[in-house]
C-alpha cells in the first residue's frame, strides 16, 4: 500500500492503482460495469458472483473480469457510398414483376436490400384509391431509385426524371436509355446525352451501360455518380457474359460499380463481387423464382459471399496440383 491509501493490481493484464479496501463488486462498479453481469477471475481462481461484494481487492492481485458478447463477431464496416449517402447492403432490388406489392415487400425484406428501383407511371386516374408501392414499401425507410424503363431516346428519360423529382423530390436517379425493344440494349449516344442534361440540372444519375470501359469512362467524365454495365441482356438471366470488360471498369473508375441485368441465380450475384464490383442490382431473377422470397435470401447470401471473398483475395491459379499436406517424413 502507497502513502495516498492505494495499491496495485493489474486488471485484464493493465496496471491499475485503485483505492484500498475495495470490494470486487465496488471495482466492478467504479470501472462501469454492472456486478451481476460479469465474471471474476483473482489470482488465477474464479471468485464466485455471491460474494463478489464481501471479497476485497489486494495489493498485487492479479484480476480477469470477463462478459458476454456476440460470439464470432467479425464484422467490420464495409459499408459502400454513392452521391454522398451510404448503404450497407450491397443489392438493389427491383419492383416489377411480382404478383403483387405483398410479395414483392416479403421480398424486399429477404434480400436486406436498402435501394429499390421504381419506374415512373401515371397515376390511376379511374381508380385513385388503388394500392400503391408506397402503402407496402416505406420511402422513408427504403431508398427510391426512380429508373427511366422503357424510354427509348434521352428526351423521354430526362422528362420522366423531371417528373419523378417533383413527385418525390429525388435527386438520386437510375438512368437507362434503351436502343431497341428486342435485346434492350442501351443506347449509348443517348446515354452520355441525358446524362450529361442531367448532372447539370442537378440530378445524380447512377447509368446503365454496355460493359465497355472506355463507355464507362465517358460517363464518369459526363457527371455520373455509379456506372452500372449489363452481365447480359434485361430478364435474360444469363449470368456475366464478359467477366473480362466488367473487370476493366470496376479497375478504370473511381466511382461505384454495380452489375444490373442478367444476373439469375445467387452464384452469379457472387461472381460479380468477386470481380470487385461495388453491387448487384436485379429484378427478374427473384420476381420469377418459384419462390421468389427464398430466392432474395439466397441472392443476399451470394451478394454477400461474394464480397467476402474479394476482400479475402482468392488463392492464385496453377497448372498443376500443390498438395496440402507436406510430404517430408511421408511413410
Amino acid at each position: 500500500m502507497s502513502i495516498d491509501g492505494t495499491i496495485s493490481i493489474r486488471i485484464n493484464g493493465e496496471h491499475r492503482r485503485v483505492r484500498e479496501g475495495l470490494t470486487l463488486a465496488e471495482l466492478a462498479s467504479e470501472l462501469g460495469f454492472t456486478p451481476e453481469k460479469v465474471a471474476v477471475e483473482r489470482n488465477l481462481e474464479v471468485v464466485p458472483r455471491s460474494t463478489l461484494g464481501q471479497v476485497k481487492v489486494e495489493d498485487g492481485d492479479e484480476l480477469e473480469i470477463v462478459h458476454f458478447v456476440g460470439g464470432g463477431d467479425v464484422t467490420v464496416d464495409d459499408s459502400w457510398t454513392v452521391a454522398g449517402k451510404t448503404f450497407r447492403s450491397r443489392l438493389i432490388v427491383g419492383t416489377g414483376k411480382y404478383k403483387n406489392f405483398e410479395q414483392n415487400a416479403a421480398a424486399l425484406a429477404a434480400s436486406g436490400a436498402e435501394i429499390v428501383t421504381v419506374a415512373v407511371r401515371r397515376v390511376n386516374v379511374s381508380d385513385p384509391k388503388a394500392p400503391m408501392l408506397t402503402d407496402y414499401i416505406d420511402p422513408k425507410k427504403i431508398t427510391y431509385l426512380p429508373n427511366t424503363a422503357g424510354c427509348f431516346t434521352g428526351e423521354e428519360a430526362i422528362r420522366t426524371l423531371r417528373l419523378a423529382r417533383e413527385a418525390g423530390g429525388w435527386d438520386l436517379v437510375k438512368l437507362e436509355v434503351l436502343g431497341e425493344a428486342r435485346t434492350l440494349y442501351p443506347d449509348m449516344v443517348e446515354t452520355l446525352r441525358a446524362t450529361e442534361v442531367l448532372a447539370k440540372e442537378g440530378f445524380k444519375p447512377m447509368v446503365y451501360c454496355v460493359d465497355d470501359p472506355i463507355a464507362a469512362k465517358r460517363l464518369e467524365d459526363a457527371g455520373a455518380v455509379a456506372i452500372m454495365p449489363l452481365g447480359a441482356p434485361i430478364g435474360s438471366g444469363l449470368g456475366i457474359q464478359n467477366k473480362v470488360t466488367i473487370r476493366l471498369i470496376v479497375e478504370g473508375t473511381k466511382l461505384p460499380v454495380l452489375v444490373d441485368a442478367g444476373v439469375g441465380t445467387a452464384s452469379e450475384a457472387a461472381q460479380a463481387m468477386e470481380l470487385g464490383c461495388t453491387g448487384v442490382l436485379m429484378n427478374t431473377a427473384i420476381a420469377e423464382a418459384k419462390d421468389p422470397v427464398l430466392m432474395a435470401a439466397a441472392m443476399k447470401a451470394g451478394v454477400e459471399a461474394g464480397r467476402m471473398a474479394y476482400r479475402a483475395g482468392r488463392m492464385g491459379k496453377r497448372m498443376y496440383a500443390d498438395p496440402s499436406s507436406p510430404l517430408a517424413g511421408l511413410i
